[in-house]
């Protein structure tokens, strides 16, 4: 299916969801347009903001313009390929634009946080195929279930050459900047965010 087609059943998708209870998102993978209910919680929240804050401090000094905005849609055309990560690095500029989805050429990185509904958001092969597909040069990874952290770089069509781990409480080199996870927290049991476990 040609992506114009798919991006008008995406849309099609996207108003249908604006009359359902709960926060739903809308992706287009290999498959086709897929909508997707969203639950997130506080401590998933809490690490997208931690991590918008630090690079935002960076940014003005590595890429000023840059910003780290919570996910707008990203596209890639080329490959057929949308989706919604939980945080983009993108120029400040582009939110300004008409349309819907930013063009996946002007993302410099994507975070993911895993849900405790779903600990594989983020781990899936689609993203780690679609986002170095898409030519995004890094791409962190955070596990609050686990407590661990991937960061993804060197896109390649076929997927990131490098791949390195780290636990929360590391200092994780993001590219050019640097996260700081000492103050992460790991959900609870069974990703119930009432528990105040530490990392």
């Amino acid at each position: 299916m040609e992506y114009v087609k798919m991006r008008a059943i995406a849309e099609e998708l996207e108003a249908y969801a604006q009359g359902l209870e709960g926060t739903w998102r809308v992706e287009i993978g290999p498959s086709g347009p897929v909508l997707a209910m969203v639950r997130s919680s506080k401590r998933r929240e809490g690490t997208v903001r931690r991590i918008r804050e630090q690079l935002a401090e960076q940014l003005a000094d590595t890429h000023p313009g840059y910003i780290c905005a919570n996910g707008p849609e990203i596209e890639d055309p080329s490959i057929g390929r949308m989706r919604r990560p939980n945080a983009v690095v993108i120029p400040e500029a582009v939110l300004d634009e008409e349309g819907f989805a930013v063009d996946a050429t002007q993302v410099l990185a994507v975070i993911e946080i895993a849900s405790p509904c779903d600990p594989s958001d983020g781990y899936g092969g689609e993203a780690l195929a679609d986002y170095p597909a898409m030519g995004i040069a890094h791409y962190l990874i955070v596990d609050p279930r686990t407590g661990t952290i991937e960061v993804h770089s060197d896109p390649r069509r076929t997927g990131y050459a490098r791949k390195d781990p780290y636990i929360f409480g590391d200092a994780v080199p993001f590219g050019p900047w640097t996260v700081d996870t000492s103050a992460f927290r790991r959900y609870g049991k069974a990703g119930n965010d009432v528990s105040e476990e530490s990392p």
